[in-house]
């Protein structure tokens, strides 16, 4: 997979981290420097993490499934957009609380890095080496969550939604590139 590619794969995950990102900064009033530094460094490390450990499931699988690959990449990518695309849809109002927790901290970014497991595993399917990328998602999530906690204590969590919305269909249009690629259709 190409540099541009793995570039908007980390920015469609990192909107996970973006969005919760932007409501802690506005749900935090007080968060002091260190705490933001604390959160950059789980959403970043865990999304650096989690597709470090699904391309390292996903080569165990890869005599099975490897005619495949394009289809799989395309299933996965599809519905990690189109879940990120529902939930940011979802009606449901998540409680804020305006105090930091470890506990917290960790439990938003395991929950803001499971696509990435996904994304690992479509990795190894691809045959592609897994060091860039991860280092590419990991510094992306870290950056986009400083941002979205900075930006989060300016304007609120208004574009909170729409910025997963966007994630979502980026993986959903790379889905589609990696399958038409696969079938030889499109070359890029």
């Amino acid at each position: 997979m190409d540099i541009i590619s793995t570039l908007l794969i980390a920015i469609a995950l990192a909107m996970d981290a973006f969005s919760v990102s932007l409501t802690k900064g506005f749900s935090l009033k007080n968060i002091k420097k260190s705490q933001i530094l604390w959160f950059a460094i789980f959403f970043g490390g865990f999304q650096a993490l989690m597709p470090l450990i699904g391309w390292c499931a996903g080569t165990q699988l890869e005599v099975i499934v490897s005619t495949i690959a394009p289809w799989i990449a395309f299933i996965l990518l599809v519905l990690i957009g189109a879940n990120m695309i529902r939930e940011s849809l979802s009606e449901e109002d998540e409680e804020e609380d305006d105090k930091f927790s470890f506990k917290e901290l960790t439990l938003l970014a395991i929950a803001t890095s499971i696509d990435a497991f996904a994304v690992g595993v479509t990795y190894a399917m691809l045959k592609t080496d897994i060091l860039i990328p991860i280092i590419i998602i990991g510094i992306t999530a870290f950056i986009f969550t400083i941002v979205g906690i900075i930006i989060g204590k300016k304007i609120g969590n208004y574009f909170g939604d729409k910025m997963e919305i966007i994630g979502g269909v980026i993986l959903i249009l790379l889905g589609v590139k990696i399958l038409l690629e696969g079938l030889g259709i499109l070359v890029l």
